[in-house]
């Protein structure tokens, strides 16, 4: 396969978030999406009684939603009941009548929506158990197709959500060939590597906000939540540590002879972890939207490290540390990487990225950094 073919397929494969092999991969990466929605819960509740006060009418007929990159795993419809709770108490608060729900769940040709529309009849026998049979009614529906084109019509949504998506990149920058030995951006890159992903980020957020801002009425509401980094720095530790560190497992098998150098060279991750002040920064220079709420908070690497401010962890401790952050990573990248260098070579992979990752973890407790951003439709 060529190498550009192999990019485009990387691209494709890696935006289905939940498609990792392994019940143990899956359980936590859905964990710690799961705690992502949960933290995004107080931004839910400002906007929607955010859009009340402002007496737009979205509380009448129906209520429009779009869950963007929605995959297809047990937190698929979490956002949308989650949305559904919290209007159904601010139209009690305001003494309005509930309106009806649309739910369009996106996400690429190739996802297994029937999962998702299995999943419907429990989902909605559960709302009018606890909400009566008043309430709503809901109606959902799978739009599939890439967010970096059109997908529905004009001012017709009145919210949007997005969580851990819109850092992947439409296609991977060009000009990466001379990032030898890296598979991201790292503190070894050259400058033209880093430009290089800085520009196509600019484009396609640019691309992605001008496009919502066709489909969201004025006054609609966008919540995203992606991956960034807490300073200027574009190789700072919270954004590229991990991906170095699967670099070097790479290079391990590389001298053992179980990938080939070529293969290294050609692999890169098409994604972008940029800082709240160029977020800011592109927001305000393409112009549709007016921030309401910009800010960012820390994930553990490992979701189920409930004390990780020691850094005196017992040896199993950093063992059971890296086993889980590798098994949280492994879910979303395992498609990527199998995709081009084939799926012999993932166990070995993961196993020495485990013990890199815990070794890391035994010195210093790296963190995610994460950006949460709730946006008006001017």
């Amino acid at each position: 396969m060529k190498s550009k073919e192999k990019m485009g397929l990387q691209v494709e494969n890696i935006l289905h978030m939940n498609t990792g092999n392994g019940e143990s991969s899956y359980a936590q990466n859905s964990f710690l999406q799961e705690m992502v929605i949960r933290k995004t819960l107080p931004v839910f509740e400002h906007t929607i009684k955010g859009m009340a006060d402002l007496d737009i009418d979205v509380f009448g007929q129906c209520f429009k939603i779009a869950d963007l990159a929605c995959s297809s795993g047990r937190n698929t419809l979490l956002f949308a009941r989650t949305i559904m709770d919290i209007v159904d108490e601010v139209c009690k608060e305001y003494d309005r009548k509930g309106p009806q729900f649309e739910v369009c769940l996106n996400e690429l040709y190739g996802n297994d929506f029937n999962t998702i529309f299995g999943m419907l009849p429990n989902f909605i026998a559960k709302l009018k158990k606890e909400k009566g049979e008043n309430f709503g009614p809901s109606f959902v529906s799978a739009v599939p197709g890439s967010f970096y084109g059109r997908l529905f019509p004009d001012q017709s949504l009145h919210l949007v959500h997005s969580s851990y998506s819109v850092h992947w990149l439409s296609q991977l920058p060009e000009g990466l060939e001379n990032n030898k030995a890296n598979i991201y951006m790292s503190k070894t890159s050259p400058p033209n590597v880093i430009q290089g992903y800085q520009k196509q980020f600019y484009s396609d957020f640019t691309n992605f906000l001008n496009l919502r801002s066709e489909e969201i009425v004025c006054g609609g509401r966008m919540v995203l939540t992606f991956l960034g980094r807490s300073i200027a720095d574009p190789t700072s530790d919270d954004c590229c540590r991990l991906y170095e560190l699967l670099a070097q497992s790479l290079l391990d098998m590389l001298e053992e002879g179980l990938v080939q150098e070529s293969d290294i060279n050609l692999f890169n991750l098409p994604f972008y972890t940029p800082c709240e002040d160029e977020v800011r920064n592109f927001i305000q220079n393409e112009g549709s939207f007016a921030i309401e709420t910009l800010y960012g908070f820390q994930g553990n690497w490992d979701p189920y490290d409930t004390d990780y401010t020691n850094k005196n962890d017992l040896k199993e401790d950093s063992r059971e540390h890296g086993k889980n952050a590798s098994n949280a990573f492994r879910a979303v990248a395992e498609p990527l990487l199998t995709s081009h260098f084939g799926n012999s070579i993932i166990d070995v992979l993961f196993n020495k990225f485990e013990r890199h990752v815990a070794e890391h973890l035994a010195n210093k407790k790296t963190r995610y950094f994460n950006i949460l951003i709730s946006l008006t439709r001017k």
